[in-house]
């Protein structure tokens, strides 16, 4: 544990809020020129640590500030209001930390110790590498192709990721494998990512998004990593994690944990639509073409469309707020709801930026404007697991079977 006190928020949230909306602007300062470099945010994690932000999730009992989802949902929409690419990098942060921090956690309580300290201390970051060239999302189902051979008294990794989100700033990688063995174990293998130039761990800087483009999610390559036996956190037979189709929610009842993957990733979003809200806001205000000779936010037309937008917001922040509440009282949703939560709000998100668009014309999709940006940015919430289909598809069954 730190020998120095984790700085924390507020307890007051008036005073929580004053708090977040400077961290706002600080980091909408510098967003566009991320985005358009595809550069990574590097200054962003070193003003969040400086806040104490980044180990807000961790538990107290580790020096960390033992935020619930509720807290965590403020910090990522604030940081995602001016940049969600790093707010993308802390969500994938709190996930894991929310993860190793519970008591069911499977995960050596000495390697727990370990990342939970660093966080504290360093500001450190983790995210799970998961994908892969052949196999695609794990949560389709099939063996992943990383493999860890153990040799003597360490594990010898060999692989590839797709999708590594924060790698150039990661100090610890979560990574999905399968043992080397008659018959292969799966699960995660703990990386250590002490510096850019660790033995063994290439990055190779293949990321070229539409959006969310300063959040580093290149490819990684592993050739011949090795680590502690003991960081093999978390390794079960292929058929104790969950099957084709399935998340491992449905598979461990681990609802708490699909509800802050919701939540947060929604809060996200939904920040981002916020943000072309406010945009377009002040757009139509401000907007008087001759021809009208006042603004355009006097057209009924516009009042109808920005009152739309209105509801879609609204509507995010009843779902976003009543899931963490629950989770918080230790009630979280179902796994169905869960995803359900999920489409409702980034399909919220999408059409309310598309709306801020359509408003706009030309000047909306300017480069010179952050509305474009926001719309790309937008776009990426489809991408998240559990994806759409799945999401209907437990819902539809769940509904038949009633």
């Amino acid at each position: 544990m730190s020998s120095t006190p984790l700085r924390r928020l507020p307890t007051s949230e008036a005073r929580q809020a004053a708090v977040l909306a400077a961290l706002t602007g600080r980091l909408a300062a510098t967003a566009a020129r991320h985005d358009a470099d595809a550069s990574f945010p590097h200054a962003h994690f070193a003003w969040l640590h400086a806040d104490g932000l980044i180990a807000q999730v961790v538990p107290r009992g580790h020096g960390g500030g033992g935020a619930g989802l509720a807290e965590a949902r403020r910090i990522v929409a604030a940081v995602a209001a001016g940049d969600p690419a790093t707010a993308l990098v802390l969500t994938m942060t709190y996930l894991q930390h929310r993860a190793i921090g519970r008591a069911d956690s499977r995960w050596p309580e000495a390697v727990r110790r370990q990342v939970f300290a660093s966080a504290v201390e360093e500001g450190a970051l983790i995210n799970s590498l998961r994908v892969e060239p052949e196999l695609g999302s794990p949560a389709r189902g099939g063996l992943p192709g990383t493999v860890a051979t153990r040799v003597g008294n360490r594990w010898r990794l060999r692989g590839h990721k797709l999708y590594s989100t924060g790698i150039p700033a990661l100090r610890w990688l979560a990574v999905w494998g399968r043992t080397h063995e008659p018959e292969p174990r799966v699960g995660v293998f703990l990386v250590p990512k002490p510096s850019a130039d660790t033995p063994g761990i290439r990055v190779v800087e293949s990321w070229n998004h539409l959006g969310l483009r300063a959040s580093g999610s290149h490819e990684t390559v592993f050739d011949d990593v090795w680590i502690p036996l003991d960081h093999a956190v978390d390794i079960r037979p292929p058929d104790a994690w969950a099957p084709a189709g399935a998340s491992q929610a449905d598979v461990d009842g681990n609802t708490d944990q699909q509800a802050w993957m919701v939540v947060l990733l929604g809060s996200l979003y939904d920040a981002v639509a916020r943000a072309g809200f406010d945009w377009i806001h002040g757009f139509l205000r401000e907007r008087a073409p001759g021809s009208l000779g006042a603004p355009l936010s006097t057209l009924p037309r516009v009042q109808e469309a920005i009152g739309e937008i209105a509801a879609l917001l609204r509507t995010n922040q009843i779902l976003l707020d009543d899931a963490a509440a629950r989770a918080d009282a230790g009630a979280p949703p179902t796994a169905t709801d869960s995803g359900l939560v999920k489409y409702t709000v980034t399909g919220n998100a999408i059409r309310a930026v598309e709306l801020a668009l359509q408003l706009s014309g030309n000047h909306g999709l300017s480069r010179s404007n952050p509305l474009e940006r926001h719309y790309r940015d937008v776009l990426c919430s489809r991408i998240h697991t559990p994806q759409n289909d799945t999401i209907l598809t437990a819902a539809g069954r769940a509904a038949l079977a009633r």
